[in-house]
């Protein structure tokens, strides 16, 4: 009796020391959460999608935006969104596979504003089709995005944060650069890069002050799949990959999503894994590399098989959901679809001149 006793104690103060180390831990997140009011925070991608609902997020914090894209009107459209929360909002038409355009764009935002304090590498393009349609430049143009587009602005704002022994940076790469997933190669390749760039970062810029956050987002519900490209039998790999970027349980709230990032980017986490599969997913494949692999071959399998070659053409997701006419598939993509309105994800009619 008295040993069930002991045990019974011994597991009660087992149990409450995890739970004080818990509660320890969490108020130390919430002590070290910096505060980021009157902080300058350059996006890249920021004029739609996931770039969007950051600078929301980050105006919602008091900080002032430089936004970079390649499309001006968009760019305007953004500012005047994000103008509306009473954000100091500089729009600069960038392209970041462009290193003179980067290094431009760094120097003009530091002339309005004085400084970057944070940098979020967010830009990216998505191409969807099998291997057999895949072309080089498919992977150039991924790359350049993608990797050269977050080591470029990287690279232009460091010698400022060196400077000061201040700043932070945050990658926003993929579950595609842990796992990579059929049917998105060039895509999984750039992210396999944009992770290994941001770990390698994080491990030789925190004695210098400088704090390197990667980001790790699952599938997400910003509209992505209408700008997408497709390749192969586009109708069937958009039918797939509009489904995964639009159902609740598989994808993840873009603005949860941009909230979450914002809190990570406070307290200078090392990696955030944003949704639960893409959790779920990384642990796995951790565990498991082979059997994931084995597993994706299966899934392989159920995607559509390539019917076209290299030279076959792309298609834009928008293009494509112009063509649907099945009632079922646009109640079942209704959340992606709505999203897409939320972030600029459609294109709009350009500005006649007065």
């Amino acid at each position: 009796m008295a040993r069930r006793q002991n045990r019974h104690r011994h597991r009660t103060a087992l149990f409450a020391a995890v739970g004080l180390g818990l509660v320890g831990f969490k108020l130390l997140q919430r002590w070290r959460q910096a505060n980021l009011s009157g902080q300058v925070v350059l996006i890249t991608g920021g004029s739609r999608g996931l770039g969007l609902a950051l600078a929301r997020a980050f105006a919602r914090e008091g900080c002032r935006l430089v936004l970079c894209a390649r499309d001006e009107q968009e760019l305007d459209w953004a500012r005047e969104d994000i103008a509306k929360q009473g954000a100091a909002v500089l729009p600069i038409v960038c392209d970041v596979a462009d290193r003179e355009q980067v290094d431009h764009a760094v120097e003009e935002a530091t002339h309005h504003f004085g400084r970057v304090d944070i940098l979020v590498n967010n830009a990216g393009q998505i191409q969807v089709g099998p291997m057999p349609t895949a072309t080089v430049q498919d992977f150039e143009d991924a790359l350049g995005v993608m990797f050269w587009g977050a080591l470029y602005p990287t690279l232009a704002v460091l010698p400022q944060m060196r400077a000061r022994r201040s700043g932070r940076i945050v990658n926003i790469t993929s579950i595609g650069g842990k796992v990579s997933i059929p049917h998105l190669l060039p895509y999984t390749c750039a992210k396999f890069a944009a992770v290994g760039l941001s770990e390698g970062l994080r491990a030789e810029l925190g004695r210098e002050g400088i704090s390197v956050t990667t980001i790790v987002p699952g599938l997400m519900r910003t509209g992505s799949h209408l700008n997408a490209v497709f390749r192969g039998q586009p109708e069937q790999e958009f039918t797939w990959f509009s489904l995964g970027a639009s159902l609740p349980l598989v994808s993840m709230d873009a603005e949860r999503a941009a909230q979450q990032i914002v809190r990570a980017t406070q307290r200078g986490e090392a990696e955030r894994i944003l949704s639960l599969p893409a959790n779920l997913l990384e642990r796995f494949h951790g565990l498991f590399p082979g059997t994931t692999s084995n597993v994706l071959r299966v899934v392989n399998r159920l995607l559509p098989p390539s019917t076209g070659t290299a030279t076959t053409g792309r298609i834009r997701g928008e293009e494509i959901q112009q063509r649907q006419r099945s009632g079922l598939f646009n109640v079942l993509t209704s959340q992606g679809n709505w999203a897409a309105k939320r972030f600029h994800q459609y294109p709009r009619p350009t500005r006649r001149e007065p």
